[in-house]
């Protein structure tokens, strides 16, 4: 994201960087960065307004895990306490909400990355047969209705059966449960929600989705077409290639 701003014409940087989560890498790509534990959403406002912030992007994610660890400052306690639904949503929308307030906008999570954004067709790896095809239709659908119903943006699919849905787990763990159900050549579809906002939640594949496709022995990563990021593609494309795994972008 860093790297894209910059190429497209973006002067100064900085980055509220979140302990634990963020690669220290960031600190070279950017002017400015400041650390913070996650749930110091005073101290990330206060930080924007104080650098002179006036647009962000939410890049990357907060792990799963580390939201049980959550330790939320008063501002993000009194966010939490008006929400009466926690989810991705409800959660990041409040947030941005309380960007907004402080004149800071917050911006599509796929800014500055459009050659990111997944095409439609064969991306990488060996071509799909007609049964591949047909799980990573049927998963499509199903994937959108569970993430429709905010439980997760993704299912393994084999031969026609959904093995597993994606939770709260994350996507990884999800395919290591479908994988261990279906033991080899089995589908992953991963999907935009039908009305994503696209500032933040936003599908994302890389080299570590591909590992864990490698250990789960599954053999497809069905991805919705323009909806889904693929970072680092030159390694993600050369880990496919090696592994035989297709990564496939569908288009309804």
């Amino acid at each position: 994201m860093a790297r894209s701003a910059r190429a497209a014409g973006v002067r100064r940087i900085v980055a509220a960087a979140f302990q634990n989560e963020t690669s220290p890498e960031l600190a070279s790509l950017v002017e400015e960065i400041e650390w913070m534990r996650v749930g110091q959403l005073g101290r990330m406002i206060g930080f924007l307004k104080k650098s002179g912030v006036r647009h962000a992007v939410m890049s990357g994610q907060i792990h799963p895990k580390n939201l049980f660890d959550l330790r939320p400052d008063i501002k993000a306690l009194l966010l939490l306490g008006r929400l009466r639904e926690r989810n991705a949503e409800s959660i990041f929308g409040a947030i941005a909400d309380e960007m907004a307030k402080a004149g800071v906008e917050l911006l599509p999570a796929t800014s500055y990355m459009d050659e990111h954004l997944a095409p439609a067709g064969l991306i990488a790896g060996p071509k799909l047969s007609r049964r591949e095809e047909e799980d990573v239709r049927y998963g499509f659908h199903i994937a959108k209705e569970t993430s429709r119903l905010d439980i997760g943006q993704t299912v393994v699919v084999k031969a026609g059966t959904i093995l597993a849905v994606e939770a709260f787990e994350g996507t990884n763990a999800a395919m290591k449960r479908g994988g261990e159900l279906g033991r080899k050549e089995a589908v992953m579809v991963k999907v935009a929600k039908p009305n994503q906002d696209f500032r933040f939640d936003v599908p994302v594949i890389g080299p570590l989705t591909l590992e864990a496709a490698r250990d789960a022995k599954i053999r497809v990563l069905g991805i919705e077409a323009r909806q889904t990021l693929m970072l680092e593609r030159d390694k993600l494309f050369a880990m496919a290639a090696a592994e035989r795994i297709s990564i496939f972008g569908f288009a309804p």
